[in-house]
């Protein structure tokens, strides 16, 4: 697939109003794609009968203004989504898909506990995958200026997907900002890592098969070791320099060894000393985000394993979380 023109887009994307509800201007927006979409070998048979019926959806801007992930306190945010309920949920799911489960684990090496901690937290193992309709929802966000090119581009890429065949546009109903299936895969993540893993010529990712093999393959290509931590909750003495906490999740800074970390760490008694030499992090993921929370509390220091599942989710508290429900699930199978 050629690179899609960011150029053009932006050009066209800057008629877009600042008030993101002017249905006839999104109309214009919407002709104005086709002609992207084109140019980024999509026929315009496809085009026109895979977008004949999106529409502006006023709930998505307001979905994206407003993240949990961004609001909710850390104790909140992982307590709701590593409860017992879901935990029991989660291992009645491992009885009746065993089989599928463990010759996943072991084709691509990745812990089965992992896989259904991202499957609980991401779709309640199946059971809610999102209503909303993808392709407007993409369109939607593409219209917006806020992250107008990242959305654009994924909506390139889904439908070239369907322009190949790969994926049926009428199944394609799931969450506000695009993911689809039970681990809720952006289109291009559904382009680089998805697979056909029951060999039917096609990729259905609300089925277990080729949802379970696609969300393993990918964590196996970014990096998830099943033999080194994700992170370990600490404390943290006054005398850590500020410039190592992080406090977002774009880009974690100030990394090094745990070693030389643990001098912060009033608590390193809790720290195995078999990961002295693996690179490391401090995040403080209350601070700056939640009104009042404190400086040093609460604080994790996290390793490659976190990051990689922040390149699932750019969230703090969602690493966490999948990490614990991932721990949770660990002491039970």
């Amino acid at each position: 697939m050629k690179l899609i023109n960011y150029i053009l887009i932006f050009i066209i994307l800057s008629i877009a109003p600042c008030f993101a509800d002017n249905h006839s201007d999104f109309l214009v927006w919407k002709e104005n794609f086709k002609k992207v979409a084109l140019q980024n070998d999509i026929s315009e048979k496809t085009f026109d009968k895979v977008m004949a019926n999106v529409k502006f959806l006023p709930n998505v801007i307001k979905y994206d203004r407003y993240q949990p992930e961004f609001y909710e306190d850390t104790k909140t945010y992982i307590t709701k989504r590593t409860s017992s309920k879901k935990v029991s949920k989660g291992l009645m799911f491992y009885k009746k898909n065993s089989n599928l489960i463990n010759t996943v684990e072991d084709q691509y090496n990745i812990n089965k506990e992992l896989l259904l901690a991202l499957m609980g937290i991401e779709t309640n193992f199946g059971t809610y995958v999102g209503k909303m309709d993808i392709l407007s929802s993409l369109s939607t966000l593409s219209f917006d200026k806020r992250r107008s090119e990242f959305f654009s581009n994924e909506l390139i890429i889904l439908l070239k997907l369907i322009e190949n065949n790969q994926i049926d546009y009428k199944t394609l109903y799931g969450s506000w900002a695009g993911a689809f299936g039970y681990f809720q895969f952006m289109p291009s993540t559904m382009k680089n890592f998805a697979i056909d893993y029951d060999k039917n010529s096609y990729i259905d990712l609300k089925n277990n098969n080729d949802a379970y093999a696609s969300a393993a393959n990918y964590l196996n290509k970014i990096g998830w070791n099943n033999e080194e931590p994700c992170f370990y909750k600490i404390n943290l003495s006054n005398e850590v320099p500020k410039k190592y906490l992080n406090v977002s999740a774009k880009k974690l800074h100030d990394k090094k060894k745990l070693e030389y970390l643990r001098k912060y760490i009033t608590n390193d008694d809790i720290l195995d000393k078999r990961f002295n030499n693996l690179t490391a992090a401090l995040i403080t993921p209350d601070k700056d985000i939640i009104p009042e929370a404190e400086n040093l509390s609460p604080a994790y220091v996290v390793f490659n394993n976190y990051e990689i599942i922040l390149k699932w989710n750019r969230s703090l508290r969602f690493s966490l979380a999948v990490c614990t429900l991932k721990d949770k699930f660990k002491n039970e199978l």
